[in-house]
């Protein structure tokens, strides 16, 4: 499918290892490469300011979204394309969603987690159809892979819809996947959900 914007979620801290960092400035590679824009959670710190520092410095676009309470801790970027100041966390994952084609998880805690896993399963409901990947850097999401290959098996995920998650080491091999991916149905939702075309 044709991509024009990418959601990240990452993390507010950098981790202990520079891989994290590194995959963070290699994403921001290929998104300039592939013109395509980011939207990211507007702060300034962690994963998330490595990210859009590193977009911005390419020329490429960043757009972020932070709910006003953050602004007032000085956690927002003030040197980004759009900084969009909203109410809420809430209204904060709907703006991001609706302004991108696609969805991207860096390594991160529990916000990170908590935003892609809302994502994928708004696919799963048919509420969007946009591609959802993990950035497998360093086999940081290995344990959650195994742990949807679990769920699976003990019925709470139908296998069609474990598709759902694309993931890749690579930042290149990823957005490759998420460009080539096209809605498919599977039955017993509202509405079709999604995997990656054969």
């Amino acid at each position: 499918m044709a991509l024009r914007r990418v959601c990240v979620y990452c993390g507010s801290s950098r981790g202990v290892s520079l891989a994290y960092q590194t995959a963070a400035e290699e994403l921001a590679d290929e998104l300039v490469r592939r013109h395509l824009g980011l939207v990211f959670g507007g702060s300034d710190v962690g994963l998330m300011g490595v990210l859009a520092d590193a977009v911005m410095a390419r020329g490429g676009e960043v757009i972020g979204v932070i709910p006003a309470a953050l602004v007032d801790k000085e956690l927002a970027h003030g040197a980004i394309t759009q900084l969009r100041v909203v109410g809420s966390m809430h209204e904060r994952k709907a703006e991001m969603a609706e302004l991108v084609d696609a969805f991207v998880a860096l390594p991160g805690g529990f916000g990170t987690l908590e935003e892609f896993a809302e994502a994928v399963t708004w696919n799963q409901l048919g509420f969007h159809a946009k591609p959802c990947g993990l950035l497998d850097t360093s086999g940081y999401y290995q344990p959650l892979l195994a742990w949807f290959d679990h769920a699976v098996g003990e019925g709470f995920i139908k296998g069609a819809n474990r598709s759902l998650v694309i993931h890749a080491a690579e930042a290149g091999t990823l957005l490759d996947l998420l460009e080539r991916w096209r809605p498919t149905p599977v039955e017993g939702w509202i509405a079709p959900a999604t995997g990656l075309e054969p």
